[in-house]
């Protein structure tokens, strides 16, 4: 059998940079998925087949419906199958409080943190789940703590994305379980990505007094995926270092 083949979405820096390293250091296949930056996913590729192992890039906007389409299509073409997607992509927005955020902003932040993990669920289902002739796998969704606080100094848009994200991971688990598809969510917090790069001086308060590392987030998501976790399906793991 060939080796597995993981789909990450927002994987060219971050969480998912990471997630790519540690999944292709573990035999997977990986598709790097990239919106904008071009240069740094294909830095990521780089740096997987440097290592010995087999990547491509996929560049889609999640937001887009068409695009997701082409995407999975492209993905066939080059792996011809699926069997992990790590739902990754996301976008903060401005920060602001809920009386300033113009309805456009909202509106794309809901078409990308959850549409677009909708979405790509969807044309991965359509591969992975036993009902449409598929051998099972996994779909990781990564949430956020935001979702848990409400995030209320200036990014409630970002958690009640989150918190659709989370509803989500239930009802879909509950749904796919029995077609060999597991379902299953990390919450990270405060994370060391170019998201948070503008309020890194807040890291100092948290319990732990630190933000994690990407690679600490990503090992959460790799166990999720494996048969580690067989019996764990509608899970949603809170990497908080120690946040609520």
């Amino acid at each position: 059998m060939s080796a597995p083949v993981v789909l990450i979405t927002g994987a060219s820096r971050g969480i998912g940079a990471a997630c790519a390293d540690m999944f292709a250091a573990n035999g997977y296949r990986v598709g790097v998925n990239y919106t904008r930056g071009k240069d740094a996913a294909d830095a990521v590729v780089a740096r997987i087949r440097a290592a010995g192992g087999e990547a491509e890039s996929f560049v889609a906007d999640v937001g887009d419906e068409s695009a997701v389409a082409d995407m999975f299509t492209s993905l066939d073409k080059s792996f011809g199958r699926i069997d992990v997607l790590v739902n990754n992509a996301g976008i903060v927005g401005p920060r602001c409080r809920v009386d300033e955020l113009s309805v456009a902003d909202l509106r794309r932040m809901l078409d990308v943190n959850v549409l677009g993990a909708y979405v790509c669920a969807q044309h991965a289902i359509r591969r992975m789940s036993t009902n449409h002739g598929g051998d099972g796998g996994a779909i990781v969704n990564v949430s956020s703590g935001s979702a848990y606080i409400g995030n209320p100094t200036n990014g409630v848009h970002y958690a009640i994305t989150k918190g659709a994200l989370n509803s989500f991971n239930i009802g879909a688990s509950q749904q796919l379980v029995r077609e060999g598809i597991r379902v299953n969510a990390v919450s990270p917090g405060m994370t060391v990505t170019d998201m948070t790069s503008d309020i890194a001086d807040n890291f100092v308060n948290l319990p732990m007094q630190r933000a994690a590392e990407p690679e600490e987030i990503a090992e959460a998501i790799y166990w999720l995926a494996t048969d580690k976790a067989s019996y764990v399906a509608g899970a949603n793991i809170r990497v908080g270092g120690g946040r609520p």
